[in-house]
């Protein structure tokens, strides 16, 4: 095993397209366990192969938590077959340290993969976990894009990028995504205004008893 430099933003290799996985070759398999040491050397829950500057359609992934037994899963190869629910998600990426920002993504995803030893697979991540947004995070590399196209704000993105030395958005890379917007913010509204009601309904309620005491 090895720890394999990390590619930064700014990089050309970041925004080419992967080639397939053909034959899960002895070199593959050492890449991906090289990828898996590499990941857990800069703490990181994913890491694809372009990341360390190599043009395949692989990545890896381990959500599981500090007090948990290491999981890492392999994706040879995959495709995101089913998306929905737009929702936000805070995010950063081993290719832009220290750097987070909010982008667009699904909160329910289902990805068909092949594992080391050529098992096709499938497999559903939902409810905005961060297994569902690590899938979405990890495939987009295998396109090209990377997770500041899907910023919210990209003033805010290009500060925080700014702040830690790396290079502004690419604006002819933001993704046109109005109508994901559209429905994060009517959610964020719902939401925000659920949370001033159960405010207000729990300031009702103290008031009412501490009435009662008098």
């Amino acid at each position: 095993m090895a720890v394999l430099r990390i590619v930064r933003y700014g990089e050309d290799v970041l925004r080419q397209s992967t080639k397939e996985v053909g034959k899960i070759s002895s070199k593959i398999k050492k890449l991906a366990t090289d990828m898996i040491e590499t990941m857990y050397a800069n703490n990181g829950v994913g890491l694809a192969a372009p990341q360390v500057g190599e043009n395949y359609r692989l990545f890896v992934i381990d959500v599981s938590e500090e007090n948990e037994t290491p999981n890492p899963l392999v994706f040879v190869n995959p495709k995101i077959v089913k998306k929905s629910a737009p929702i936000n998600s805070y995010e950063g990426c081993l290719s832009f340290p220290g750097a987070y920002t909010n982008v667009r993504r699904y909160a329910n995803v289902v990805v068909k993969a092949k594992d080391l030893k050529g098992k096709p697979f499938v497999l559903e991540a939902e409810d905005g976990s961060l297994l569902a947004k690590a899938i979405q995070h990890e495939t987009d590399h295998l396109e090209g894009i990377l997770f500041v196209d899907h910023a919210r704000n990209r003033f805010e993105t290009n500060n925080e990028l700014a702040k830690h030395e790396l290079p502004s958005i690419e604006d002819d890379k933001l993704l046109n995504e109005d109508e994901m917007e559209t429905i994060i913010q009517v959610v964020e509204a719902k939401a925000s205004e659920a949370e001033k009601q159960k405010k207000l309904e729990e300031e009702v309620a103290k008031a009412a008893s501490t009435e009662g005491q008098e």
